[in-house]
């Protein structure tokens, strides 16, 4: 028999940040979430605060395609371990309030694969230790330069396993089933579905997600695409976004807020639709959650007929093990490599259809050139 759950506050961050150059500026990121925890907490004393999510990147930051841009020497600078002293300060202030404090992000040195790092997402429990960790799955190659466990899917099923609750992990805990997944994973249905399928009640969804992408009206994405990944899975998805900041190649906007609480419905709780800090309290209730998976009516797992769509997942659309061993992603250019072979593919049997006048080799060929074009006038990296 299970145990009641009672109802907490869960703390959606919206903080300032610095893109640090080496691992001496994490810590004036470090230290201003610190005390983003300790106002969430005092604020929301008089329903505790359970859990606090932080954004992608909170504590070192990221670059992007440009002037500004780092290749793989320049994030190895920053990169951390999981039992570094950065987790240790987000340890104990998990220990001094008996919270979960989960964030994503972190640019992760394993010792297993030490030539590359992972865009890491991770929950602290109130032990003060780590109890999960995740590697994002869907890196979006264009401004994603972290090694997704896909590009070195083989080796990377033989260190850390390769079945679904090894690659989207979920824990059981006091304050309900906690899962976590890190912004562009959020853009498309698969990675929120294993969390689903393996039981999450609550997404901790940290994001660094820029203007461009589609964050404030008319274009809001990031709203209705996650209010689809709350409804379509029955959990609460709390999604975390930079509030501003600091960087020579960045507007102080580039990833406008717009941080938020969602329900196991899908209905928006809390929302934080502008670009600077914030703080939001979300009540989360795993009992009414609970009670609403109960139901037949409009539930959203028990009608899923899954035969239907084996063929879309039987063939690779972006291939496995392109950055194995000895061959880290160097630059975006470089990770954008094998994006060439999938427009081949795509157009190729026939899903994508060319504009007038072009082939299926225009297509693949269309994004060398433009990749080219950007090298040769300095916006991407070649090296």
């Amino acid at each position: 028999m299970t145990k009641k759950v009672d109802k907490y506050t869960a703390l959606v961050m919206q903080p300032h940040v610095v893109v640090a150059e080496d691992k001496d500026g994490i810590k004036e990121n470090l230290d201003r979430a610190m005390n983003m925890i300790d106002f969430g907490v005092g604020y929301f004393w008089e329903l505790p605060a359970k859990l606090a999510v932080f954004p992608e990147y909170f504590m070192q930051g990221v670059t992007t395609p440009g002037k500004g841009e780092h290749g793989i020497e320049g994030f190895m600078k920053k990169a951390i371990t999981a039992d570094g002293p950065e987790m240790e300060v987000l340890g104990k202030k998990a220990q001094e309030y008996g919270m979960y404090i989960a964030g994503g992000g972190m640019i992760e040195q394993v010792p297993e694969f030490p030539d590359r790092w992972f865009n890491t997402a991770f929950i602290v429990g109130p032990s003060g230790d780590l109890v999960l960790k995740y590697h994002k799955w869907h890196i979006p190659a264009s401004i994603g330069l972290g090694t997704s466990p896909h590009d070195i899917f083989d080796e990377y099923k033989e260190v850390f396993g390769g079945d679904i609750k090894d690659l989207f992990p979920v824990i059981d805990t006091e304050i309900g089933k906690l899962g976590t997944m890190t912004c562009h994973d959020g853009c498309t249905p698969e990675v929120s579905r294993a969390l689903g399928y393996n039981g999450a009640e609550v997404i901790c969804h940290p994001v660094a997600l820029q203007e461009v992408e589609g964050v404030s009206d008319p274009w809001d994405f990031w709203v209705f695409t996650r209010r689809t990944r709350a409804h379509d899975n029955m959990a609460y998805v709390l999604g975390s976004n930079w509030g501003t900041v600091d960087y020579a190649y960045y507007p102080k906007a580039f990833c406008p807020g717009g941080s938020f609480g969602i329900d196991y419905t899908g209905m928006m709780m809390r929302h934080a639709p502008y670009p600077q800090e914030q703080v939001l309290g979300v009540t989360i209730d795993i009992e009414s959650l609970r009670e609403h998976r109960s139901r037949c009516n409009h539930n959203t797992w028990v009608d899923v007929r899954t035969e239907g769509f084996r063929q879309i997942y039987e063939n690779p659309i972006y291939p496995p093990n392109q950055f194995p061993s000895g061959k880290p992603p160097r630059t975006l250019s470089d990770k954008m490599g094998p994006v060439e072979e999938v427009f081949r593919d795509l157009y190729g049997r026939g899903q994508f259809t060319p504009p007038a006048g072009m082939t299926v080799e225009d297509m693949a060929q269309q994004h060398a050139r433009r990749v080219k074009a950007a090298q040769n006038i300095g916006t991407l990296k070649r090296e």
